[in-house]
C-alpha cells in the first residue's frame, strides 16, 4: 500500500529510509514545540494552548504535504514570523494577538487563492536555475548559522557575532557548546562512514552525552538562564488549554484597529511567508534533485496549497504562520524522497501533543550538529553555479542571495536581493530581453516592499 501511495521505488527509496528520514526531520524541528510557546507567550497567549495548536497545525500541514504533493517536506510555525507577531505586531504596534491571528488567517486564504490561480507556481518557475542554486546555498549557510547559535557557539558581541567563551559559565553554556562540537564531529564521522541515519544518530548520541554529563554533575541545569534538565518529563499535556486560543482570531473589534493598519500587518505576513516558503521549496528541492531539466518542481501546486491550508488552520487553532521548514533538508540528507517521510514527521507531531514534555527535552545543542551538517550538504550546490566572466550576470545575483540569507537572517531577504540584482544587472548590461516579465514584476514588488512595509 505504501508503495502505491508514495511511489517509493520510482524515487529509489524504501520504507526504512523514509521512516528514518521522517524521524530525523521531526527531531530537528521538535525545538519549535518549546520555542513557539515561549515567543507567543510574550504576546499574552497561553503557552500550553500554543504548544497544542502548533503540534496540530504542524500535523495538518505536513500530512497535506505528504498525501497531496508526495514530497518529504515538513511544516510548522515559522521562526521569524512568530517573533514578528509577538514583538512587532503585538509588542511595538500595540495590537492584540487576536488581531495578529486574524491577519494570519486572511493571509492563508489569500495564499489558497494564489495557489489555485497558479500565481505562486509561476513565481517559482520564473526564478532562473542559477538563482535557485544560490538560494539553496544561502539556505545552507542560514541553517548552519542557526545551528551555531543553537549550539551556543555563536554569540552576540561588539563585532555583532563571535565564538563563545568555553570557560565562562562552563557548567551550562560552556559544556553545551562543547557537546555540540563533539556531536558535530560524531555526526560528520558517521556520515563519512556512510552510516544510515547518521544525522539522527548524531542527535541521539549528543543528547545521551548531555544526560551523562548531567548525571555526573558536569552539566548543571539553570532554568533561570535557559538551561533545563536534559532528562525528559513524562507528564501529560493539559488539553483543555486549547480553548484559550481556538477560534479567537474571529473575535476582533476593528474599531480599535483601523482597516488600513490591519492591511499593512496582513501584507507584511503575506510577503514574508510567500518568499520564505518559496525559498525553502527551491532550496530543499534543488538539493534533493527533485527539479526537472527546466528547474521546475512537479508537485509545486499541491505543496503550496498544503502550506496555505496549514497557515489557515494554524490561525484558527492559535498559532502564527505555518510554513515549510528548512529543517526538512535534514530528512532529505538522510535519504527521504517521498511523502512517507513527511507523513512520519506529521504523525510524530500528532503524538507530541500527548508526550510534548519528552520531545521538548531534546536540547538545542543536540540538534545543532544536525543543522550544521545539513548546511554543509546544501552548500555543495554551489558547484552548480558557473563563476565565469561570461556568466557574471547570473552568478553575482546568486552570490548576493547566498550572503544575504545568513547575514540578514531571512530567506525572503535573500531572494529579494537576488531577484532585484538579477533584473538590474541584466538591464545595465544590455541583456534585458533574457529576463522574464514576471521577474521584472517581482523586482518592482520587492522594491515597493522596502519603501512601504
Amino acid at each position: 500500500m505504501l508503495e502505491k501511495l508514495f511511489k517509493l521505488s520510482a524515487r529509489k527509496t524504501n520504507v526504512k529510509t523514509e521512516v528514518m528520514a521522517g524521524i530525523t526531520t521531526f527531531m530537528t524541528m521538535a525545538y519549535i514545540l518549546a520555542v513557539n510557546p515561549n515567543i507567543l507567550g510574550e504576546a499574552g497567549m497561553d503557552p500550553t494552548a500554543v504548544l497544542i495548536a502548533t503540534a496540530l497545525a504542524s500535523f495538518i500541514g505536513t500530512a497535506c504535504m505528504a498525501l497531496s504533493a508526495n514530497l518529504p517536506f515538513a511544516l510548522s510555525a515559522g521562526m521569524g514570523l512568530n517573533a514578528y507577531l509577538a514583538y512587532t505586531v503585538v509588542g511595538a504596534m500595540g495590537y492584540s494577538w487576536q488581531v495578529a491571528l486574524l491577519a494570519v488567517f486572511i493571509e492563508g486564504i489569500i495564499f489558497m487563492v494564489l495557489s489555485l490561480t497558479n500565481v505562486r507556481e509561476a513565481i517559482f518557475n520564473a526564478i532562473p536555475y542559477t538563482l535557485k542554486c544560490g538560494v539553496s546555498v544561502g539556505i545552507g549557510l542560514f541553517i548552519a548559522f542557526i545551528g551555531l547559535q543553537n549550539a551556543g557557539l555563536s554569540v552576540d558581541a561588539s563585532t555583532l557575532v563571535t565564538i563563545t567563551s568555553f570557560t565562562d559559565n562552563f557548567s551550562t553554556a560552556g559544556i553545551s557548546a562543547l557537546l555540540a562540537v563533539a556531536g558535530l564531529l560524531i555526526t560528520a564521522m558517521l556520515y563519512i562512514r556512510k552510516v544510515k541515519g547518521s544525522i539522527l544518530f548524531g542527535i541521539i548520541i549528543t543528547w545521551a552525552l548531555g544526560m551523562i554529563c548531567q548525571a555526573v554533575g558536569i552539566y548543571v541545569p539553570d532554568a533561570a538562564a535557559g538551561y533545563y534538565s536534559l532528562y525528559p518529563s513524562f507528564t501529560i499535556t493539559d488539553f483543555s488549554k486549547i480553548g484559550e486560543t481556538f477560534g479567537q482570531c474571529f473575535k476582533v473589534d476593528f474599531s480599535s484597529v483601523g482597516i488600513v493598519n490591519f492591511i499593512v500587518v496582513m501584507f507584511s505576513f503575506l510577503f514574508v511567508d510567500m518568499f520564505d516558503t518559496l525559498g525553502t521549496l527551491i532550496g530543499v528541492a534543488t538539493k534533493a534533485n527533485m527539479l526537472d531539466k527546466n528547474g521546475r518542481l512537479e508537485a509545486i501546486k499541491p505543496a503550496l496549497m498544503a502550506d496555505a491550508v496549514a497557515t489557515t488552520a494554524g490561525a484558527v487553532l492559535g498559532t502564527s504562520t505555518v510554513t515549510t521548514f528548512v529543517e526538512s533538508a535534514s530528512g532529505v540528507a538522510v535519504g527521504g524522497r517521498t511523502g512517507l517521510t513527511a507523513m512520519v514527521t506529521a504523525i510524530l507531531f500528532l503524538l507530541s501533543i500527548f508526550f510534548a514534555p519528552i520531545f521538548t527535552a531534546i536540547p538545542s545543542f543536540a540538534t545543532a550538529p544536525a543543522l550544521i551538517m545539513v548546511g554543509f550538504l546544501m552548500v555543495t550546490t554551489i558547484a552548480e553555479i558557473k563563476f565565469t566572466e561570461d556568466n557574471y550576470t547570473e552568478a553575482i545575483p546568486a552570490y548576493l542571495a547566498i550572503i544575504a540569507m545568513p547575514l540578514f537572517y531571512s530567506i525572503s531577504e535573500g531572494i529579494s536581493f537576488g531577484i532585484i540584482s538579477y533584473v538590474v544587472l541584466h538591464l545595465l548590461t544590455g541583456k534585458a530581453k533574457k529576463v522574464s516579465v514576471l521577474m521584472y514584476v517581482l523586482a518592482v514588488l520587492f522594491i515597493l516592499k522596502y519603501i512601504f512595509l
